[in-house]
């Protein structure tokens, strides 16, 4: 259900790490949680995030909720084509729907994350 080459959040993001530089989303089961997504809002290119640091917020028919940095950087690029469909997150979350590109700062702080059978596990305590 979930890429096994990612790493996962507590707050349900997700990063893909390549090369020093990470791609990321929110989850699958986040997207599901918040209903129809109708705006995210991006950081700027060059902002420097700090290691769970709200980095914007996403909206849906149903809440309100901070997205957080899973690590440390500076913002290297953005979704742009979320500001016109931000839909993507609901259609493909791990995949088109991702938020920010974010060059690592320290690369330890991945160490902080769960991998997909600890998130999977975590995800299936939230349901029961």
């Amino acid at each position: 259900m979930y890429p096994d080459n990612f790493y996962y959040t507590k707050d349900h993001e997700w990063i893909k790490v390549a090369g020093g530089e990470a791609t990321v989303g929110i989850t699958d089961f986040a997207q599901k949680q918040l209903g129809d997504v109708v705006y995210v809002e991006l950081p700027d290119v060059g902002a420097e995030m700090e290691f769970h640091q709200s980095l914007g917020v996403i909206e849906s028919v149903k809440a309100v909720s901070d997205i957080y940095s899973p690590v440390s950087g500076e913002v290297a690029a953005v979704n742009e084509g979320l500001n016109d469909s931000p839909e993507w997150v609901n259609e493909d979350p791990h995949g088109k729907g991702w938020i920010l590109r974010i060059k690592l700062k320290n690369e330890a702080e991945l160490e902080k994350l769960m991998s997909v059978t600890e998130y999977e596990k975590f995800v299936d305590g939230l349901e029961t």
